[in-house]
């Protein structure tokens, strides 16, 4: 049993007791925010997220990774397909000013690896484009969780920026060799043979190296 230290309010600190990991059964109801997991006999009510939601097939075996969050005058389950999104969500909630609410319209915005992109690349602006999200919160988001979920993305989230960076680049180096005269083809040829070599390559560089093949 988990025990989660939540946050103040004015009937003292909140504490919850993460008593489920997941649940088990079978998907009885289904909407885009919330499901109904029958289980021997007793029925579920789960809150998701779109990302949980376009994942599920209703009357299909199901298995959800559970927040359990206590509030003054309830109590609710949240669930997740997988425990990457629990864990985003999680970390969320822990930011000042998003509640799991605010963190389940993040995760119905956008998935749980843009989120964390989106961290780890210091991108403000995308966060501030989920609807409830203002500059500020998503300054402290950034601040955050940076190192939280930085840390935990390993090398194959680092991957994935440095593959995003590369695919703008090539786009922006093809565009400006061809206004220069050189075809389509060959161009795409050799910018992606650079690229192969050195991923991390700048504009510059990228347009300078492709020039001197062409």
């Amino acid at each position: 049993m988990l025990l989660i230290f939540g946050k103040n309010s004015k009937f003292g600190l909140l504490i919850s007791y993460q008593m489920y990991e997941y649940i088990k059964g079978t998907l009885a109801e289904i909407s885009p925010t919330e499901v109904v997991i029958e289980n021997n006999g007793v029925g579920y009510k789960v809150l998701i997220s779109l990302n949980t939601f376009s994942r599920l097939v209703q009357g299909a075996d199901v298995k959800l990774f559970i927040h359990h969050h206590l509030r003054e005058d309830s109590e609710l389950l949240f669930g997740f397909f997988d425990k990457e999104e629990r864990f985003v969500f999680r970390n969320l909630i822990d930011v000042s000013g998003i509640g799991p609410n605010t963190a389940r319209t993040m995760l119905s915005s956008m998935s749980p690896e843009e989120i964390r992109v989106a961290i780890i690349a210091g991108d403000v602006n995308k966060i501030k484009s989920i609807k409830g999200i203002g500059l500020k919160t998503a300054q402290r988001v950034l601040v955050d969780l940076k190192d939280k979920i930085g840390k935990s993305g390993g090398e194959d989230l680092s991957t994935q920026i440095f593959q995003q960076e590369s695919s703008a680049e090539r786009s922006e180096a093809t565009t400006a060799l061809v206004l220069l005269g050189f075809s389509k083809a060959a161009v795409e040829r050799v910018v992606d043979s650079i690229l192969k070599e050195n991923p991390a390559v700048r504009l510059e560089d990228l347009i300078k190296l492709a020039l001197k093949r062409l």
